[in-house]
């Protein structure tokens, strides 16, 4: 067994915890949190949204969604490179779910929206259309960044079960 092999159980185990951990944040946003800030007044939930997107970005929160990411990407290699490996199909599907739906459709679709959001002004009556276009918008990417991180730590779950 090679010494990289011998660090495939803690680090899918570390992958699946990850992508867990990502699909309750974001379950939690797409069952109450977003309703919540869409039935507030729009100048309140612009400014509430504003302050959550500033600080998620936190050591805690970045180690999570990026280390999540790298693991990603260091077990798809894996699985590619002993392909013929019980488990390394469900490896692979792991870490694309994670970073096709997790990873990309945040930088792709939640942040750019989170980044006109934050050149808004919550007091400005013009900022009440974007903000209606946002929560819907921005939550239904939101849904698919759950479904995906879920399908991925529970991918990443069967590799485990078929590790020798």
């Amino acid at each position: 067994m090679s010494t990289l092999e011998g660090f495939l159980f803690p680090l899918t185990l570390s992958a699946a915890l990850g992508c867990g951990l990502m699909a309750g944040l974001f379950f939690a946003f797409s069952s109450f949190v977003m309703n919540a800030l869409g039935r507030i007044p729009a100048s309140a939930g612009i400014a509430a949204m504003q302050s959550i997107n500033v600080t998620v970005l936190n050591p805690v929160f970045l180690t999570v969604f990026l280390g999540a990411a790298a693991l990603s990407l260091l077990l798809a290699c894996f699985a590619l490179l002993r392909w013929q490996h019980p488990g390394s199909a469900w490896l692979l599907a792991g870490a694309v779910l994670y970073l096709a739906g997790g990873f990309l459709v945040t930088a792709a679709c939640n942040v750019p929206l989170n980044n006109k959001l934050a050149g808004l002004d919550p007091l400005n009556p013009q900022s009440l259309s974007f903000w209606r276009e946002y929560v819907a918008r921005w939550s239904a990417w939101n849904h698919v960044r759950t479904v995906a991180c879920l399908l991925a730590a529970a991918a990443f779950s069967m590799g485990l079960s078929r590790q020798a």
